[in-house]
């Protein structure tokens, strides 16, 4: 049995999510031994991919889901929701 958790977070760094905060994403999700998905509407982008996530276009107040699938996946949405809401430090 799979052990799943998701968490929806609000983008909220000024450029969105270019090509910094998705190499941080990348380096924060490589971490973890779960399947990672970050959602978009109905796309969704491997959380541990730079260049899926360059692929969602997501801008500053748009809507994203974290899904996590695996032993850690609790701990990591918790961790990769709250890096995202801080917007990456920006």
């Amino acid at each position: 049995m799979s052990n799943t958790h998701e968490k929806d977070v609000v983008l909220v760094n000024e450029q969105g999510l270019h090509t910094r905060p998705a190499r941080i994403l990348v380096e924060k999700t490589t971490r973890f031994k779960s399947e990672i998905e970050i959602i978009l509407n109905d796309y969704v982008a491997n959380g541990k991919s730079i260049m899926g996530l360059l692929g969602l276009l997501a801008y500053k107040g748009c809507k994203l889901k974290i899904r996590a699938t695996g032993e850690d996946a609790e701990e990591a949405v918790k961790e990769i929701a709250t890096l995202i809401e801080s917007g990456f430090d920006e």
